[in-house]
């Protein structure tokens, strides 16, 4: 059994790790952790997420260092804030902890990076180095590897799962960036209050126009331009990802389907659809990627579906979890796994 730590565990992410953890037959969820300063410090897991009664019961205890536990446990789940994950997860890594990190704090291998769009000067070039980037489907030798897993951002997610596969055959028309039009429940700005992004304040609007932090990660790990524009939807959870691209001549229909049917038959927790394209209702709640397309000409038309707190946080980062240590990848995460 490893023992686990979770820390954030009341965030939407966090509660969505332990319902996983708590099911996993190698694990034993040793402690929930918030931070020192929370109001949530000294609950129940329970008390705060109602679904869990019975279930997760466990406090949440305030967290001051990573020394507290570093010697107590053996992987580490980091669903928090980037700066919080930048100063704890050396602390744990240098005790020997796996470490899976929610945040994108070393998401990126490019100290600029963090400087311009998240605020801050890194001061862990060497663990930005070190880590793997987790898009499970792609990263399956590396994460098999690595110490500190960097679980990719819930946009980038989706937007990779449909573009790589297209970009790696060499299918779009250089000359035209894929435009990926994307938008996301509420869910995913947090469980922290604010007016912002409160569910009665909320419209329909794009936010983070060619400044959003996922842009650039999108492009490093893609490794191609593209145009991305994310969206704020009024529902709770889930991520819709309509993408446009333009294909290279002569390439057809069937070409498009072979090259998703090579990537992902064999992925189970990504979904191909030969006919039709996916609608958020088929994948909330879900650790599914669905994904779907339609042409016309050159024009390709990409739709991507995830559930913004599961494939696009908490479910890929146990699906990193289990490749990590050897577990059947979608031991606790997919509906088909007894």
């Amino acid at each position: 059994m490893l023992n686990t730590l979770i820390v954030g565990a009341s965030g939407y992410a966090g509660v969505e790790l332990a319902t996983f953890l708590n099911r996993h037959p190698h694990i034993n969820i040793t402690a929930l952790a918030v931070s020192a300063q929370s109001p949530d410090a000294g609950k129940r897991l329970s008390d705060l997420h109602p679904q869990l009664k019975g279930v997760v019961d466990l406090p949440l205890q305030p967290l001051s260092s990573a020394a507290e536990w570093a010697d107590k446990v053996d992987v580490v789940f980091l669903a928090t804030a980037h700066e919080v994950s930048h100063d704890l997860a050396p602390e744990f890594l240098k005790a020997g902890c796996v470490v899976f990190d929610l945040s994108g704090a070393f998401r990126v291998n490019d100290a600029e990076f963090y400087t311009r769009f998240y605020g801050f000067t890194h001061q862990h070039g060497d663990w930005l180095d070190k880590a793997v980037y987790g898009l499970a489907e792609y990263q399956h030798d590396n994460i098999q590897q690595a110490q500190l897993v960097a679980v990719p951002g819930c946009y980038p997610t989706a937007a990779q799962l449909a573009l790589k596969p297209l970009v790696d055959a060499g299918l779009l028309n250089d000359a035209q960036w894929p435009v990926i039009n994307a938008t996301s429940g509420v869910s995913g700005a947090g469980r922290k209050a604010n007016v912002g992004t409160s569910f009665c304040e909320v419209s329909l609007q794009p936010y983070g126009l060619f400044n959003h932090r996922h842009h650039p990660e999108i492009v490093a790990h893609l490794g191609t331009p593209v145009i991305f524009t994310p969206h704020l939807g009024s529902f709770p959870r889930g991520i819709l990802a309509t993408i446009t691209c333009r294909l290279k001549a002569g390439v057809s229909r069937e070409d498009i389907a072979a090259v998703f049917h090579r990537a992902y038959d064999n992925k189970p927790l990504v979904r191909f659809y030969d006919q039709g394209v996916p609608a958020l209702k088929a994948v909330v709640g879900l650790p599914y990627c669905d994904i779907g397309f339609e042409t016309q000409g050159e024009h390709l038309i990409v739709v991507a579906a995830e559930d913004n707190l599961l494939k696009g946080a908490a479910s890929q980062a146990v699906q990193c979890l289990n490749i990590r240590f050897g577990f059947p990848e979608i031991a606790v995460t997919d509906l088909t796994d007894k």
